[in-house]
């Protein structure tokens, strides 16, 4: 089966320093997993590579069996990619409305003349609707003309996932989005997150480090340690790993 997403001999340095050192794993089909590991081991830097915002030294990146190394940011978001960040980005002073729909703006050169053309069909309205839908799925909807900067931080949380959502990618990489995230919040995450997997069909690749949210979501695991990976399984073998419990677990 061809996979879906497939890094070889990936590094990046900074100076004397490897943040990916020889990084290799593949995802094969739709799913949740896991990228988990130490502070430093490099996952952010690995998640920066993929989507294009740090060039590799070495190494190949494959979506759908097509090499995206040297794609640009723009032209990989095109391909299928979306990403969340550490820091929440949100719109503070735009509504939680608008966050979304900002998210499903095509970002390309040129796309606006497209937009002001259609901007009287029924695609804006529809656009709208789907916000409302995936703004209602994380308990957001009654929010959704307040500005994003009136929201708890656990909900900015919500709001830029769903915004990273709208544009519908096949590739969504979420880097920490249980940070900051109280207990309820964390539980409508978990549900919302299995049931866009479910819906959509889609790969969803999320740094994590509580692990008791990331062991009962994610189906596959893949364990980072100082730039390179050190495991990759279910969440069962790997809390088994000898080498994960010494590196990280224990």
């Amino acid at each position: 089966m061809l996979a879906i997403l497939e890094v070889a001999g990936l590094r990046k340095a900074f100076g004397g320093i490897r943040a990916v050192d020889d990084v290799a794993f593949a995802i094969g089909q739709p799913g949740i997993f896991g990228l988990i590991g130490p502070n430093g081991a490099g996952k952010t830097t690995l998640f920066d590579v993929i989507c294009g915002r740090q060039t590799a030294d070495s190494g190949t990146i494959r979506f759908e069996g097509r090499p995206i190394e040297t794609l640009r940011v723009h032209q990989r978001a095109r391909l299928g990619f979306a990403r969340t960040f550490q820091e929440c980005r949100v719109l503070p002073e735009e509504t939680c409305l608008d966050n979304v729909l900002f998210g499903a703006q095509d970002k390309r050169l040129g796309a606006e003349w497209t937009q002001c053309l259609t901007r009287r069909t029924g695609r804006r309205e529809a656009m709208r609707a789907e916000a409302r839908r995936l703004l209602a799925l994380v308990d957001l909807e009654p929010h959704a003309d307040a500005p994003a900067g009136a929201l708890s931080y656990g909900q900015r949380r919500l709001l830029e996932i769903v915004s990273a959502l709208i544009s519908r990618p096949k590739l969504l990489l979420l880097d920490e989005p249980a940070s900051g995230v109280n207990p309820m919040m964390l539980a409508t995450l978990r549900e919302f997150l299995c049931r866009i997997q479910e819906e959509r069909k889609i790969v969803l690749l999320i740094v994590e480090h509580n692990m008791e949210f990331i062991m009962s979501l994610a189906a596959q695991i893949v364990v980072m340690h100082q730039g390179q990976v050190l495991a990759q399984g279910t969440p069962a073998a790997v809390q088994a790993d000898p080498r994960v419990i010494e590196a990280y677990l224990g």
